[in-house]
């Protein structure tokens, strides 16, 4: 980059991460008007907790306490919920002619859908607040350090990161709300074929081995290493970095250059 283009690329740069920041403020401010669907964003996770906890747990080869198993599990489970609330959002701004408004406006390619997931991260930020309240209610403590917590936590909205990027793709690529619905479908399997409730030495075989190479079993691995918890291993905290970083570098430029054709 020449020293001419320089200033040009620092005032694009600039001038996305406002227009990103504009859409952001939107987004939050449907918050006060939508507050029933973030309820029920932050309470769901905590109703799966405690029905795992303490209706259907039971925790066969943790070789601990099963809340220290199961604590850490749940808050990967929680950054895989409530996608399809964003990826709905978004397609209800396709088909409503909001984009199409806010692409009249000199405003940065992609700005609406960085302002949908900025949003989003901050309620998965409040989402694992509280869940990391209840945990410690229930008896869950993180015995690391108050850095391993935070990186903890930094791994879990990277794991929510790289699934919001994968829904806004599908997002864009079907449509329509309908046809969207069908992430939070996907998502189940994602989800529990992993090891966030359950250790995969009590599965077949086969199923373990599935199991162990789900990006959330890396996670929730990593977190559980991190926070001194009941079946944590050094190892996985480099494939918690790693596997979501791979999958916003394919599906975040996806998603924008998606968005880009829609215009034309």
């Amino acid at each position: 980059m020449s020293t001419a283009e320089a200033p040009q690329e620092s005032g694009r740069i600039a001038l996305a991460l406002s227009d990103s920041w504009t859409m952001t403020r939107r987004e939050l401010a449907h918050w006060g008007r939508q507050p029933v669907q973030v309820a029920v964003g932050v309470i769901f996770p905590v109703m799966i907790l405690l029905m795992f906890g303490y209706l259907i747990g039971g925790g066969r080869n943790v070789g601990g306490d099963y809340i220290d198993y199961l604590v850490p599990g749940t808050l990967a489970l929680t950054m895989a919920f409530g996608l399809e609330s964003t990826v709905i959002a978004v397609t209800q701004d396709l088909n409503k002619g909001v984009i199409d408004r806010f692409r009249s406006m000199p405003m940065a390619n992609g700005a609406v859908l960085v302002g949908r997931s900025a949003a989003d991260m901050l309620q998965s930020a409040l989402s694992l607040a509280v869940m990391i309240g209840v945990g410690y209610a229930i008896g869950w403590r993180a015995n690391g350090t108050a850095g391993e917590l935070l990186g903890a936590v930094g791994l879990l909205l990277l794991f929510r990161f790289a699934m919001l990027w994968i829904g806004i793709h599908l997002a864009l690529v079907a449509g329509k709300p309908e046809l969207v619905q069908a992430v939070q479908i996907l998502v189940w399997p994602v989800g529990f074929l992993s090891n966030a409730i359950a250790t995969p030495q009590s599965m077949p075989d086969w199923l373990g081995t599935v199991v162990e190479w789900n990006p959330m079993s890396q996670t929730a691995t990593a977190v559980r290493d991190l926070t001194g918890s009941v079946g944590g291993d050094p190892g996985h905290i480099w494939a918690a970095v790693i596997l979501p970083l791979a999958i916003v570098a394919v599906f975040f430029p996806l998603a924008l250059r998606r968005f880009a054709k829609l215009s034309h």
